[in-house]
């Protein structure tokens, strides 16, 4: 189930989720600096930044991948499987 910021995401254009994730970006290091000199009210702050930064990439990649063609995604598939191999 989405939740209210995964649909924030879903909703806007590719530009305004590059533009987001460079924002959340610099807020996170912003706030790491900060909390490292003067510690925050509520360090959870930090865990949510660094979630919503994951949330956004996440989607950036979903939609990278949904440009692919068939033999792009066959391709990827070949090299997942052949990393997969190598860690063994």
């Amino acid at each position: 189930m989405a939740n209210k910021k995964n649909q924030e995401f879903l909703e806007l254009s590719t530009d305004d989720l590059q533009f987001e994730l460079e924002s959340a970006e610099a807020k996170y290091q912003k706030m790491k600096f900060d909390h490292a000199a003067n510690p925050l009210e509520n360090p959870m702050q930090l865990v949510e930044v660094r979630k919503d930064i994951a949330r956004i990439k996440t989607e950036l990649r979903k939609r990278e991948l949904a440009t692919y063609s068939d033999e792009q995604l066959a391709n990827r598939s070949k090299i997942r499987k052949r990393r997969r191999r190598a860690k063994k």
